[in-house]
């Protein structure tokens, strides 16, 4: 955790606590036996619904517990509510052990700061005997509150810990289109209004309570349908996106074999034929002159001139038979390429290629990638030895290029024209994968790239965001914490 974020948690957490404690022993003195009862029970309910959380962004999480925290504003005195309300702010992952004692105080710091403002505001503006109106007036104001200082204290520690913008936290902190959030938010709080409403008129009778308390169970149930809805309409758009970036980048992939191709024709095809018509006009001359040597030695130019046009033309036409992978797959394909650059350099070439299940777009993107990485080390790296591995790890297919090579500066800014990493970065990027590189002065290079098994395969989101990224702290109707989070043998390519 960065030391900023724990000494802003820090800051949060002593004066909250200290002031908390001085305020509520005070208040503690003005409630009878009954009432100091109810708030136990209160507490103990309110923490026990606290423990069936909906998961947000994150692993932030909304409790269903804020209802009651907000009939506990408005039953209570505001230093007794925010008490209760750290009291009452309990979380599973306390009991596993997977948030830090300062974060857990923070987490409930920042629930009881709210509760407490928002009791504040409802208690200086009305009473649970005034008019309705009014009441409702007062419980919607507490609970934009409530809002302001919960998530104002969530999106400052989560820039500190995301290194990301606050009011990008803000967006991120809601479940479906703002007008439904708020809707919902300011619902809960009216809820939580009408509980302490008939609680306090019935003469504190604890029946009221599960008459209220058992539909949170649905608008638990109604959270989730909700962030379903808008998780799965987020992925069709980042599907749709990938789709299109992909279909563009192959469109170009070819674009740029035609051209490649069409400058093999030019620079060597065409002149080793200009090269072959001048010969057969001189060996014409030769013949007419009568000189059968020089004509003998021509026709011998000739054939070696035809022979490297027929190698010309068969190396272009294994390279389109290349291109598309065949029917031999990835690992053929590579390894074929591998034994074609072994014959016409002196750098030794190995392979550890394993068989991959992959989609063909993306066992495309891979042999494009490990081309590139090989090309580029074979005319800057001045290496002896070039290294290329691919294997499946997880749902994930993982390929590293590495070679013994100079190396280089990887801040340093790339030369002016040369575009391979950038191509084999575009290319890891529209397969949903990953692109990484480590290079040195000296020391040689290794470039690490990773693709999904199936780019259109479903992501549990939110185990990768619990067991990933660490979970934010927690925002009027949500809270969360930030928790602390053999070789296989190589085959050398003969030359």
């Amino acid at each position: 955790m960065p030391i900023r974020e724990r000494v802003f948690e820090a800051g949060v957490v002593v004066p909250t606590v200290v002031a908390l404690g001085w305020t509520s022993f005070r208040a503690l003195d003005q409630l009878e036996g009954t009432e100091l009862t109810n708030l136990i029970i209160w507490i103990v309910l309110t923490a026990s619904v606290e423990l069936v959380p909906v998961p947000l962004w994150r692993g932030t999480i909304i409790s269903m517990g804020f209802p009651l925290l907000m009939a506990v504003a408005f039953l209570y005195p505001p230093a007794v509510a925010g008490s209760a309300a750290f009291l009452a702010a309990s979380d599973p992952r306390e009991f596993r052990r997977e948030v830090s004692l300062l974060q857990a105080l923070f987490n409930r710091s920042s629930i009881a700061l709210a509760v407490w403002a928002a009791s504040e505001v409802f208690h200086s503006l009305v009473t649970l005997e005034s008019q309705p109106v009014a009441l409702v007036g007062a419980a919607l104001l507490a609970a934009i509150v409530d809002y302001i200082v919960n998530f104002g204290v969530i999106s400052i520690v989560a820039s500190l810990h995301y290194r990301t913008s606050p009011i990008r936290v803000i967006r991120e902190l809601r479940i479906g289109r703002l007008s439904e959030f708020v809707i919902s938010y300011l619902g809960l709080a009216v809820f939580g209004l009408l509980l302490a409403k008939f609680f306090y008129d019935s003469g504190d009778e604890w029946w009221v309570v599960p008459v209220f308390v058992l539909p949170l169970l649905l608008a638990r149930q109604m959270f989730f349908r909700s962030k379903a809805l808008e998780e799965a309409h987020k992925e069709l758009q980042d599907r749709e996106h990938v789709l299109r970036a992909l279909s563009n980048r192959m469109a170009e992939e070819r674009q740029d074999e035609r051209m490649q191709i069409a400058a093999f024709l030019h620079d060597d095809l065409a002149q080793l034929l200009f090269r072959l018509s001048i010969q057969v006009d001189v060996a014409r001359r030769h013949l007419d002159a009568g000189k059968v040597d020089q004509t003998e030695e021509l026709l011998q130019e000739i054939k070696e001139t035809k022979n490297r046009t027929s190698d010309r033309i068969r190396a272009l036409i294994r390279d389109l038979h290349r291109s598309p992978l065949g029917r031999a797959g990835l690992g053929e394909a590579i390894r074929g390429f591998l034994v074609e650059m072994a014959r016409e350099s002196d750098v030794r070439l190995h392979a550890d290629i394993d068989e991959v299940d992959v989609p063909a777009p993306i066992a495309l993107l891979l042999y494009h990638n490990a081309r590139e990485g090989v090309m580029n080390a074979l005319k800057h790296a001045k290496a002896s030895n070039i290294w290329v591995a691919v294997d499946q790890q997880g749902d994930e297919v993982e390929m590293v290029l590495r070679d013994d090579g100079v190396g280089f500066d990887v801040e340093a800014p790339g030369p002016e024209g040369h575009y391979g990493m950038t191509m084999m970065r575009e290319r890891a990027t529209v397969g949903g994968g990953t692109f990484a590189i480590q290079s040195a002065p000296g020391e040689g290079t290794t470039i690490t790239v990773r693709f999904p098994t199936s780019w259109l395969q479903e992501e549990e989101i939110q185990n990768q965001a619990q067991t990933q990224a660490p979970a934010l702290p927690p925002a009027g109707a949500s809270r969360g914490a930030v928790s602390t989070p053999p070789a296989s043998p190589t085959e050398s390519i003969p030359a």
